[in-house]
């Protein structure tokens, strides 16, 4: 049930006035999706969003509690804006200040002790009531809602409106998975998303349609574990994520098909397949390991070996010879030796990855990595984050490289930062620079590569086209 905290006094009448809207997105693929998705919940409301705070009459933080000190950053941050909604308590435009995402999960009431200036603190699994939460905090009392919804929230929210969707461009997310059943035991992911629940393939099948239709060319499905996802198919029959691809690349209008973060246990064979079968899929998987040692893996609980994860990317690149390999790792877990960060080093020199995520452990309170004894010294885990990312970046370096002289095909997405550039995509996730003359946002182009930086290209449309 919702919990009201307190009372505060009545907000001055609006009267008539358009609301707005302002969220700030902190973190994963996800929050940026359920930022669209909360926007889509409070147009039905009447508000419009507004790139700036400053003209916001609702201003939400939606949170992410996977970077280490996330909640003190939150806090810094619901400081600052108290000032703005102090200087405005007294005009016609009050303002209402609201917490939303993981933090707000994982820390509840604590929020509105901590900042009384908020109004509302509101989980991951409840945004879809989001229109309620904000009229009942701004008559006056304080709401937190972060119990996990009975209901289904994507039954309950509005279908992508078509004119928002085409302004936000021509590649989009859609969840399609959310929680985790996995329990690492360095992460909050169970705790402030909950266990792993999976829609319908017919709910995803319509949001993908009604992306395509708005101008939507690339989709990219979301999942704490999105290979894990497996729901009611068309009909009584289950299906996996390979078989859902296979539906959607049937959508007309969607040219490139993408999917994260995966997890190793889940990668099964009609997945796989689904790489050589599916021309739409793009050839780059994000498939996190963590760590190299299989002492680490088990303290970690990954339930997966260094032998096991190298096996499966074979399978892969089998497959699909040309697939990008992109990961996660995490330096200085609790009793790692320096045999075992060497097997880190010997399992990345074995995959060679084209991008990958590198981070220090950090304990994470309620995870039972927090709890862990032999916790590695800063300047060990310092050390050893420098040198794991220098060899990172050298493979994506050597991978960027590899394409110089070769052609592709990119999808244009947006302006450049100079004036006469527009950044494209390439199948391979890259940016991809060109002439502004070369197309326009939306097209599928084929370029050649004249020059590889360490993020991005630079090229040419190809005078083959």
């Amino acid at each position: 049930m919702p919990t009201t905290v307190g009372t505060r006094p009545q907000p001055i009448s609006q009267h008539s006035r358009p609301k707005t809207v302002y969220i700030k997105t902190y973190g994963c693929q996800m929050n940026v999706y359920d930022s669209i998705r909360m926007n889509d919940a409070l147009a039905k409301d009447g508000y419009s969003e507004v790139s700036n705070m400053e003209d916001a009459d609702l201003v939400l933080l939606n949170t992410c509690h996977i970077r280490e000190k996330a909640a003190e950053k939150v806090y810094s941050e619901l400081g600052r804006i108290r000032k703005l909604k102090n200087r405005r308590k007294h005009t016609m435009r009050p303002l209402t200040l609201g917490v939303t995402g993981c933090v707000a999960q994982a820390e509840g009431e604590e929020i509105i002790r901590r900042e009384p200036a908020v109004d509302l603190v509101v989980g991951p699994q409840t945004y879809h009531r989001l229109p309620d939460i904000v009229a009942r905090a701004s008559n006056g009392s304080a709401v937190v809602e972060t119990e996990y919804a009975v209901e289904d929230k994507f039954d309950y929210l509005p279908a992508p409106d078509s004119k928002r969707t085409r302004s936000r461009g021509v590649t989009a997310f859609l969840t399609v998975q959310e929680g985790c059943d996995k329990f690492c035991t360095f992460c909050v992911v169970p705790y402030t998303r909950g266990t792993e629940v999976s829609r319908s393939a017919r709910q995803i099948i319509n949001e993908a349609k009604a992306l395509c239709d708005a101008g939507v060319r690339e989709i990219t499905l979301l999942g704490q574990n999105v290979n894990a996802w497996h729901g009611d198919g068309i009909g009584d029959e289950e299906w996996g994520l390979g078989r859902l691809l296979q539906e959607l690349s049937q959508i007309s209008g969607l040219a490139r098909l993408r999917y994260v973060t995966s997890h190793p246990r889940d990668m099964d064979e009609a997945l796989i397949a689904a790489h050589r079968e599916i021309d739409i899929l793009m050839p780059y998987l994000h498939l996190p390991v963590q760590a190299g040692s299989d002492a680490i893996l088990k303290a970690m609980n990954r339930k997966h070996t260094a032998a096991e994860y190298i096996s499966l990317i074979k399978r892969i690149r089998q497959t699909r010879p040309d697939i990008a390999l992109s990961g996660d790792f995490i330096v200085g877990f609790p009793g790692e030796t320096d045999a075992d960060f060497e097997a880190t080093l010997d399992l990345v020199d074995k995959v060679e990855y084209a991008q990958a995520y590198s981070f220090k452990y950090s304990p994470r309170p309620g995870t039972p990595g927090a709890d862990l004894e032999n916790q590695v010294e800063e300047a060990v885990k310092s050390e050893r984050l420098a040198r794991l990312q220098a060899l990172l970046n050298q493979q994506q370096v050597n991978f960027n490289q590899s394409f110089v002289g070769k052609s592709m095909d990119v999808l244009l997405e947006k302006p450049g930062r100079e004036d006469g550039q527009i950044i494209g995509r390439s199948p391979w996730l890259q940016s991809v620079i060109v002439d502004a003359s070369s197309g326009r946002i939306g097209d599928i182009i084929k370029v050649e590569i004249t020059e590889a930086g360490p993020n991005s290209l630079q090229a040419v449309r190809s005078l083959d086209a």
